[in-house]
């Protein structure tokens, strides 16, 4: 908390007016303090030394390959499964040839055993702004790059527990969030195509109607099967807040990463329509 103006100024408006030259001093004071927390808050969305915003985009998404080589390395051996992820997600991103050949350079960076795990993600708390949204963006891509092979290995689940705290998150906001996407993976393979109904004679919903997917739905959202209406559209709304790939663009998010961001929310919108569908929510 900035002080330093309000101290001075309550000091100098007592030695030169009295009681009524603290109040006066004190008034003074607030305002400058204010005016320099507003100057160094310029200075750390604009600033960061000198670097510019699209290089913090690039330092974040670098960091973001470089962090899931080293999830990926975890357990021992890298999967074929990891090594084509990091390139869906390439493909994904539309990365060019130069971004794509930096991706892959900090992906190996990240295999190596001597890796800076937490200067890298202090490195990414810096670019990021320290936003909390783009933070758990990408703790969640570190997540998805775990689930690659469809489990998390104790291994992985560690180093996970070292990327959270080192982004600034708690070990059950992270248990949360790892519970939340192993639902979000079977319910991407468990045939619910954006929440067709099928209708005619004993019309059903495809595989969806499952109570295995009903509940993994449920998990995507994070909230309990007992959930109520309100309960659920809050839960709802607060993830597609978190979520929307142009409130994350406004915040920093790298423009590579939008389409990620876009198929989070879709898988979002597709657990919050099975559930209102199967519930008769409205």
């Amino acid at each position: 908390m900035q002080m330093i103006g309000k101290i001075l100024g309550v000091f100098f408006g007592i030695l030169f007016g009295g009681p009524l030259g603290a109040l006066f001093g004190l008034f003074l004071g607030h305002q400058f303090d204010k005016a320099r927390r507003l100057n160094r808050a310029g200075f750390n969305r604009s600033g960061f030394g000198g670097v510019n915003q699209e290089e913090r985009q690039q330092e974040f998404l670098n960091s973001a390959y470089a962090v899931m080589g080293h999830v990926a390395k975890a357990k021992g051996q890298v999967t074929q499964e990891e090594i084509q992820l990091a390139t869906i997600m390439m493909d994904r991103m539309n990365l060019n040839s130069e971004q794509k050949k930096q991706a892959q350079n900090a992906f190996r960076l990240g295999k190596e055993a001597d890796f800076p795990l937490e200067r890298t993600l202090d490195k990414v708390r810096i670019s990021s702004g320290g936003r909390h949204d783009l933070l758990q963006f990408f703790l969640e891509l570190q997540i998805s790059a775990a689930f690659a092979d469809g489990s998390i290995h104790p291994t992985e689940r560690d180093v996970l527990h070292r990327i959270a705290q080192g982004l600034g998150f708690s070990a059950e906001q992270l248990e949360q969030r790892l519970r939340m996407q192993e639902a979000a993976f079977r319910f991407q393979h468990g045939g619910f195509e954006g929440g067709q109904y099928q209708g005619g004679q004993g019309g059903s919903w495809q595989q969806a109607s499952s109570a295995s997917q009903l509940s993994d739905a449920y998990n995507v959202l994070g909230v309990d099967e007992s959930a109520d209406a309100k309960t659920l559209k809050r839960a709802h709304r607060k993830l597609m807040n978190e979520h929307h790939p142009d409130k994350l663009m406004a915040k920093g998010l790298p423009p590579e990463m939008m389409n990620v961001a876009k198929e989070k929310s879709q898988e979002i919108q597709k657990a919050y329509d099975l559930i209102k569908k199967v519930k008769g929510f409205k």
